[in-house]
């Protein structure tokens, strides 16, 4: 089935090993153990390393290869793997297939901290300021490539409510207070704000006009 390419739902497929990491001009060179997410890819494919959509240059023996470029390094917690690190795996979507968490394109918008847990799974990150306005309760918001649903949210931290499945099968189980987490936030909201800002300021202009007469 052909997979739509850089379109993501949130659904982590399996749990990829990190087993080199290359440096290269201006980029990274990542090889990922992923049996699963190798079975049918080939080079060109998109595949999301916890969250992050990159585009596969190399396939052989459960393993591919990824280029992790300046810009993505600056803005994901993927400057920081190690060989050795677990990382979540998702392929493309395929045209037609189901969405089964919401739609994502794996561009991450910034990395939150690991804060806390309770025992119920209710989790706490820290929220960069930037996102917060795009953060609202009980819409989506994808966290290290895994589609969650807001619980509760500030203008520093949200929570969300995380069953037993999805801490065993992503990272989220593995999580420790500190640790850095990649953070997309809803497209929508984004093309919402920037396609009603000329308005909104046209709005203020002619309210402030309206004031001083």
């Amino acid at each position: 089935m052909r997979r739509a390419a850089g379109v993501f739902t949130g659904i982590v497929e399996e749990l990829g090993e990190v087993t080199a990491v290359e440096q290269v001009p201006n980029a990274a060179r990542l090889t990922v153990r992923g049996p699963l997410v190798t079975s049918d890819a080939s080079h060109g494919d998109s595949i999301a390393v916890s969250g992050v959509c990159l585009t596969v240059v190399a396939v052989a023996g459960g393993e591919f290869t990824v280029d992790v470029v300046h810009e993505t390094l600056q803005r994901s917690s993927l400057a920081k793997v190690n060989v050795g690190d677990v990382v979540n795996l998702e392929r493309a979507t395929p045209a037609g297939g189901r969405l089964g968490g919401h739609i994502m394109q794996g561009h991450v918008d910034g990395t939150g901290v690991f804060l806390k847990r309770d025992e119920q799974g209710l989790t706490t990150f820290a929220l960069p300021g930037k996102l917060a306005r795009y953060v609202v309760e009980k819409g989506s918001i994808a966290v290290d490539g895994i589609s969650l649903t807001v619980a509760s949210v500030t203008d520093e931290e949200f929570a969300v409510a995380l069953i037993p499945t999805t801490l065993e099968l992503t990272t989220l189980g593995r999580n420790q207070p500190g640790d850095l987490v990649n953070l997309e936030v809803d497209v929508v909201a984004k093309y919402v704000e920037k396609l009603a800002m000329p308005h909104l300021r046209t709005q203020g202009d002619n309210g402030g006009t309206e004031e001083r007469a």
